[in-house]
């Protein structure tokens, strides 16, 4: 069992990201809603496809993509 949610794990490396200058919102090309749901609703997981496509627009590491991918069910 995961101790923590989705949207915590992916808001963590969000930020991290933002405040490196290394994303911007607008590049991520994002939802406004699947974002605001993330933020509002912390039992919400972004379609695999969707977080499959964020991985590659934010660059993240294997393991940060690991840990993304493993609140789908499926790796």
């Amino acid at each position: 069992m995961k101790a923590e949610k989705f949207a915590i794990a992916f808001l963590r490396i969000y930020d991290r990201k933002i405040a490196s200058g290394e994303i911007s919102f607008s590049r991520l090309n994002m939802k406004k809603e699947d974002f605001t749901r993330l933020c509002t609703d912390t039992d919400y997981v972004l379609p695999e496809e969707e977080i499959q496509r964020l991985c590659q627009v934010m660059a993240l590491t294997e393991e940060e993509t690991e840990l993304l991918l493993s609140f789908t069910g499926k790796e």
